[in-house]
Protein backbone atom coordinates (compact mmCIF):
# COMPACT_ATOMS: atom_id res chain seq x y z
CA UNK A 1 0.00 0.00 0.00
CA UNK A 2 1.32 3.20 -1.40
CA UNK A 3 1.92 5.65 2.51
CA UNK A 4 1.43 9.45 1.63
CA UNK A 5 3.73 12.07 3.89
CA UNK A 6 2.71 15.83 4.06
CA UNK A 7 5.63 18.33 4.37
CA UNK A 8 6.61 21.93 4.23
CA UNK A 9 3.68 23.30 6.59
CA UNK A 10 4.48 26.15 9.34
CA UNK A 11 3.73 29.84 10.48
CA UNK A 12 3.34 33.04 8.16
CA UNK A 13 1.68 36.01 7.67
CA UNK A 14 -1.39 37.33 5.78
CA UNK A 15 -0.74 37.71 2.71
CA UNK A 16 2.40 34.97 2.46
CA UNK A 17 3.11 32.27 0.49
CA UNK A 18 3.45 28.31 1.19
CA UNK A 19 4.46 25.10 -0.58
CA UNK A 20 3.01 22.00 0.25
CA UNK A 21 4.70 18.41 -0.95
CA UNK A 22 3.28 15.13 -0.80
CA UNK A 23 5.54 12.29 -0.79
CA UNK A 24 4.52 8.76 -1.92
CA UNK A 25 5.91 5.73 -1.22
CA UNK A 26 5.08 4.07 -4.29
CA UNK A 27 4.19 5.66 -8.23
CA UNK A 28 1.43 7.84 -8.17
CA UNK A 29 1.33 7.64 -11.85
CA UNK A 30 -1.73 5.80 -12.41
CA UNK A 31 -3.44 7.01 -9.58
CA UNK A 32 -7.11 8.23 -10.58
CA UNK A 33 -7.11 11.51 -8.73
CA UNK A 34 -4.75 13.15 -5.45
CA UNK A 35 -6.08 15.84 -2.98
CA UNK A 36 -5.23 17.76 -0.63
CA UNK A 37 -7.78 18.58 1.98
CA UNK A 38 -7.58 20.75 5.33
CA UNK A 39 -8.97 20.03 8.58
CA UNK A 40 -9.92 23.63 10.47
CA UNK A 41 -10.31 23.81 14.28
CA UNK A 42 -13.81 23.27 14.80
CA UNK A 43 -14.83 22.66 11.30
CA UNK A 44 -14.82 19.19 9.38
CA UNK A 45 -11.92 18.00 6.80
CA UNK A 46 -12.56 19.62 3.91
CA UNK A 47 -11.11 18.96 -0.24
CA UNK A 48 -9.36 22.24 -0.87
CA UNK A 49 -7.43 21.02 -4.37
CA UNK A 50 -7.33 18.10 -6.38
CA UNK A 51 -5.80 16.76 -9.10
CA UNK A 52 -6.64 13.88 -11.98
CA UNK A 53 -4.04 11.23 -13.42
CA UNK A 54 -4.82 13.61 -16.64
CA UNK A 55 -3.56 16.40 -15.03
CA UNK A 56 -7.17 18.05 -14.66
CA UNK A 57 -7.72 20.22 -11.59
CA UNK A 58 -10.63 21.56 -9.21
CA UNK A 59 -10.44 23.99 -6.72
CA UNK A 60 -13.61 25.17 -3.86
CA UNK A 61 -14.17 28.68 -4.68
CA UNK A 62 -12.58 29.21 -1.20
CA UNK A 63 -9.12 28.79 -2.41
CA UNK A 64 -9.77 29.15 -6.43
CA UNK A 65 -6.86 31.06 -7.70
CA UNK A 66 -4.69 31.34 -5.27
CA UNK A 67 -4.23 27.46 -4.20
CA UNK A 68 -2.16 25.52 -6.83
CA UNK A 69 -2.02 21.79 -7.15
CA UNK A 70 0.22 19.75 -8.93
CA UNK A 71 2.10 16.55 -9.31
CA UNK A 72 5.63 15.08 -10.35
CA UNK A 73 5.40 11.12 -11.58
CA UNK A 74 8.59 11.41 -11.54
CA UNK A 75 9.10 11.76 -8.15
CA UNK A 76 5.83 10.83 -6.78
CA UNK A 77 4.56 13.52 -5.58
CA UNK A 78 1.88 15.80 -5.38
CA UNK A 79 2.70 19.49 -4.85
CA UNK A 80 -0.07 22.51 -3.42
CA UNK A 81 1.24 25.97 -3.85
CA UNK A 82 -1.04 28.48 -1.67
CA UNK A 83 -0.45 31.86 -1.80
CA UNK A 84 -2.82 35.59 -0.79
CA UNK A 85 -2.93 33.24 2.49
CA UNK A 86 -4.98 34.27 5.15
CA UNK A 87 -6.28 33.29 8.59
CA UNK A 88 -8.82 31.43 7.24
CA UNK A 89 -6.45 29.20 5.96
CA UNK A 90 -5.48 28.12 8.77
CA UNK A 91 -5.61 23.99 9.56
CA UNK A 92 -3.62 20.76 9.29
CA UNK A 93 -3.48 20.16 5.79
CA UNK A 94 -3.39 15.85 4.36
CA UNK A 95 -2.99 14.70 1.06
CA UNK A 96 -5.06 11.73 0.04
CA UNK A 97 -6.03 9.49 -2.94
CA UNK A 98 -9.26 11.13 -3.85
CA UNK A 99 -12.75 9.70 -5.73
CA UNK A 100 -15.74 11.85 -6.65
CA UNK A 101 -19.40 10.82 -5.31
CA UNK A 102 -22.22 10.92 -7.39
CA UNK A 103 -22.95 14.11 -6.12
CA UNK A 104 -19.70 15.74 -7.21
CA UNK A 105 -17.86 15.63 -3.77
CA UNK A 106 -14.51 15.05 -3.20
CA UNK A 107 -13.60 12.61 -0.65
CA UNK A 108 -9.95 10.19 0.48
CA UNK A 109 -9.96 7.07 0.00
CA UNK A 110 -7.02 6.22 2.10
CA UNK A 111 -5.27 6.40 5.25
CA UNK A 112 -5.05 9.32 6.50
CA UNK A 113 -1.32 10.77 7.42
CA UNK A 114 -0.09 13.16 10.38
CA UNK A 115 -0.83 16.13 7.78
CA UNK A 116 0.81 19.22 8.05
CA UNK A 117 0.28 22.32 10.17
CA UNK A 118 -0.47 25.76 8.54
CA UNK A 119 -0.86 28.95 10.63
CA UNK A 120 -1.68 31.80 8.81
CA UNK A 121 -1.32 34.83 11.14
CA UNK A 122 -2.95 38.64 10.75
Amino acid sequence: QVQLVESGGGLVQAGGSLRLSCAASGSIFSINAMGWFRKAPGKQRELVAVITRGGSTDYPDSVKGRFAISKDNAKNTVYLQMNSLTPEDTGVYYCNFAARTFGGNWYGTGSWGQGTQVTVSS
